[in-house]
């Protein structure tokens, strides 16, 4: 735990302005899950944060079978739920809300809003009418009475920050939200918010969420330190990379372009299209090396990102139980610096082999009547 002393069981600093809790906590299966502090805010969060997003019609229908690894998770020592309006259309927080009855208080429980929930273009967005109404869908969905960390799930171009700032401090100041994030914004929004937040008085983002994975390092070059700078804790996504990390993939001709996410997002799994391509070799590579350190592929992947200082939490996603006991089984898991730096000959540090795998595209880049007359 970045080389800090255990002090009685209280919160050690790191030097960055992140406070660490030391003290791994035992569950009953022997898993040791570390916990560190959020973003100064004094909660106390597992390595592991448990995703929601693949509970529900986008990835397990069966309520009954999620709310079981809802719990397994739990039970193996993660305190950290993670999930969004949007994941489902709303059926996650549903699940959600189902399994938290009864352990409510033991739990550190996020979700997300701005992507849009019907086809209204004011149901959407980060402005305080949106934020207002769909905080409360979203607490009677998870059945509670307030949100621990409440996130922005991408920059809204639409919205000024100040007053998307406004309304969330209105949200804390109400007890309905106890922190606010930020997720997948660019270091320069993250700024930019920040500065915000001092300027007028409002509370300031926590938290931010990037998609992070050996084969997406990007965020290395500058979210993640402005994240540090800023004392913000991240909760990195994403670190099999959709699944290119489990081992799944170990040619071209493993990728199926038929149907599932491959089918949706050709761009990001097409084998012939370069970014993919230099996808399938890292992994022909990092697979090597893991069989040389004795561990599976995802084992060695998500060690990987829970190694950088700047991660706070580690989000999971499982479909089924039987991932969810393999990612467990990995919690363990401390990448020596030989393993660290034979990674960043095979992935760069701050590389995407794939840009789209960023997640985020600014809107300037994105939309071409802002770039031309």
């Amino acid at each position: 735990m970045d080389g800090i002393d255990a002090m009685d069981g209280m919160d050690a600093m790191d030097g960055t302005g992140h406070g660490r809790q030391s003290g791994p906590r035992k569950t009953k299966e022997g898993i040791s899950m570390k916990r560190r502090i959020l973003g100064g805010t004094g909660i106390s969060v597992s390595e592991y944060a448990l995703g929601a997003m693949m509970f529900g019609a986008l990835g397990n229908p069966d309520h009954d079978d999620s709310v079981r690894i809802i719990h397994r998770a739990l039970d193996a020592g993660i305190n950290f739920v993670d999930t969004a309006d949007v994941y489902s259309a709303g059926e996650s927080e549903e699940i959600v809300g189902k399994a938290l009855k009864g352990r409510r208080d033991d739990i550190v429980l996020a979700t997300k809003a701005r992507s849009s929930m019907g086809d209204d273009p004011n149901h959407g967005g980060s402005s305080r009418r949106w934020i207002t109404r769909e905080v409360e869908n979203s607490l009677r969905r998870l059945r509670t009475d307030h949100i621990d960390l409440y996130q922005i799930h991408r920059p809204d171009p639409a919205t000024d920050v100040d007053e998307t700032l406004s309304v969330l401090s209105d949200l804390v100041r109400a007890g309905k939200v106890r922190a606010v994030g930020s997720s997948t914004f660019p270091a320069e929004q993250i700024v930019e918010a920040q500065w915000v937040s001092d300027r007028r008085g409002h509370v300031r983002f926590r938290s931010e969420q990037p998609p992070y994975s050996i084969l997406a390092r990007g965020v290395e070059a500058a979210v993640l330190p402005t994240a540090r700078k800023y004392g913000m804790g991240v909760l990195s996504w994403g670190p099999l990379s959709a699944g290119w990390l489990t081992g799944r993939y170990t040619k071209a001709a493993d990728v199926d372009l038929s149907g599932g996410r491959a089918a949706v997002e050709k761009h990001k799994f097409d084998p012939s299209l370069p970014g993919n391509a230099r996808k399938l070799e890292a992994v022909g590579a990092l697979s090597e090396l893991a069989s040389d350190a004795g561990l599976p592929l995802a084992h060695l992947a998500v060690a990987f990102v829970r190694a950088h200082p700047a991660i706070t939490s580690v989000i999971i996603g499982p479909r089924t139980m039987e991932q969810l006991e393999d990612l467990l089984a990995g919690s363990e898991v401390e990448l020596g610096e030989d393993v660290l730096d034979r990674i960043d000959e095979i992935v760069p540090p701050g590389t995407d082999l794939n840009p789209a795998d960023s997640y985020y595209t600014p809107p300037a880049l994105g939309d071409k009547r802002l770039r031309r007359r």
